[in-house]
């Protein structure tokens, strides 16, 4: 008796990595041995410790990862999931080496992340169990403004960040970086203005970088801007909401339907994405929203006609099930590995055009970045530079009108434009700039390989090409 041929199974996470990798370096001319190097993890480190919490001793286990240090210190985030586990964080580790070398941020890639549902325990307890992670990866140099420097990922926030960097701070008392051991912190702790919202703005500014390019917006069968545009977004977690809200509020465009765990809201003349934030914050779920209509099956709604998807939630939420019946011509990955290499693989044959994950949410490790140079350099952006350059707008401004009344041409220079022309750039203007030009520089070298290649389709694998030609750059200029 034969038994019936079998689907191939969906790749893990870390295997579509792989697969995504693999698929680039067919394309690229690299000795054997460097494809290699480049492409396997160089460490992991499993620790396990335990805590004692509610009368007995609590065990955790906990990762760390380092991908490539071709570049260092190494930069990943640290997630608090259930769901941890070491491929996924080998995975994660990989693709922020390509990452950092696709945004020209100068760090190797790794993550960390620790098995917890940070759900279940009281502020007190986390901040026990987080110190404790810390301490047992900062004595093995796995927290270091040199060599290994953590920041935020899915569960964790500025107040874990705030607890680590205290924590390093204590164990190495005559450091003067210290502060730069961990970045995403709170401002009153050595953090950076716009750091919060950086995932979320990264992903808008790498939208408004796709439609500056009709030739690129034509291949998702698309025209013009983004106002009007038609967007879903799955999770509405701080890059969701903070993408969302940008989006809708500053472009024009229409958020038409929000997915979370629990369902998804709709609403075709556009949702008010403020109002459902605030609303999950104090209901802890959709469900009840009034002002939109509610469909139970949040998973089965990213099948739903829409103009632009943002998947801002988990891992592998398009694969090959799915992917097939996903209706929207173009698809921006704000989490990381939204689309399995299956799902991949068919919506790249349906003409979907993909802007990928290791491009569209670079932005919190850029801003990283800037805060990582603001805590090494001890003083804020804009500190020397605001006030001179009001002074010297004063000025332009004072003698243009001076000539006018002096020619009796009878103009003056609107207030508004007064306004914001003689305010100085500040923290928050040099960080938005910042990462306005991270993301439209990126983009401009992901699109010239895209565009000037046959034998590249997509941008996904301009992305893997433009980054690991970076990496091989650097590891062949250390001699390897």
């Amino acid at each position: 008796m034969t038994s019936e041929p079998t689907q191939p199974l969906e790749p893990s996470f870390r295997d579509s990595v792989d697969i995504m990798f693999n698929r680039a370096v067919r394309l690229m001319d690299l000795p054997p041995g460097l494809e290699e190097k480049i492409r396997v993890c160089n460490a992991t480190y499993t620790v396990r410790f335990g805590v004692r919490l509610r009368g007995q001793i609590h065990t955790f286990t906990g990762y760390r990862s380092v991908h490539s240090e071709h570049m260092e210190p190494v930069k990943g985030g640290i997630r608090y999931s259930m769901g941890v586990h070491q491929d996924e964080v080998e995975a994660l580790a990989a693709l922020m080496t390509y990452k950092c070398a696709l945004v020209e941020v100068p760090y190797g890639g790794s993550k960390g992340g620790l098995r917890i549902d940070p759900r279940e325990w009281e502020e007190h307890e986390l901040e026990l169990i987080t110190r404790r992670f810390a301490y047992e990866l900062a004595k093995r140099d796995l927290i270091n403004p040199a060599q290994n420097v953590p920041a935020p990922d899915m569960g964790t926030g500025e107040r874990e960040m705030a607890w680590i960097a205290d924590q390093y701070r204590r164990m190495n008392t005559t450091d003067i970086n210290a502060s730069a051991c961990v970045t995403g912190k709170p401002l009153n702790a050595g953090g950076i203005a716009g750091r919060v919202e950086a995932t979320g703005r990264g992903v808008q500014y790498a939208l408004r970088e796709f439609f500056r390019h009709p030739e690129d917006v034509a291949k998702a069968n698309l025209s013009g801007g983004l106002e009007g545009k038609r967007i879903i977004v799955q999770g509405l977690g701080n890059v969701g909401y903070h993408a969302a809200k940008f989006l809708s509020e500053e472009d024009g465009a229409r958020i038409t339907g929000i997915i979370e765990r629990d369902g998804a809201l709709h609403d075709e003349n556009g949702l008010d994405v403020e109002k459902i934030h605030q609303w999950i914050r104090s209901h802890g779920t959709i469900k009840g929203y009034p002002e939109a209509s509610l469909v139970e099956d949040g998973a089965g709604y990213l099948e739903a006609d829409c103009d632009i998807l943002i998947p801002a939630a988990l891992e592998g939420v398009i694969h090959r099930d799915n992917a097939d019946r996903v209706k929207a011509p173009l698809i921006i990955e704000a989490a990381n590995g939204p689309i399995t290499a299956r799902g991949d693989e068919i919506l790249r044959r349906k003409g979907t055009v993909i802007i990928p994950d290791m491009y569209a949410n670079a932005g919190g490790v850029t801003v990283s970045y800037f805060e990582w140079v603001k805590n090494l350099s001890h003083i804020r952006f804009g500190r020397m530079q605001r006030r001179a350059e009001e002074t010297q707008h004063h000025m332009i401004v004072d003698e243009l009108e001076r000539l006018s009344a002096d020619k009796g041409l009878g103009w003056t220079l609107s207030e508004g434009f007064k306004s914001r022309y003689l305010k100085g750039s500040g923290e928050l203007e040099l960080v938005r700039s910042g990462l306005d030009d991270t993301m439209r520089t990126a983009y401009q070298a992901m699109r010239e390989v895209w565009n000037a290649r046959d034998d590249v389709s997509d941008l996904r694998t301009a992305a893997y090409l433009v980054a690991i030609g970076r990496v091989a750059g650097s590891y062949r200029a250390k001699g390897l």
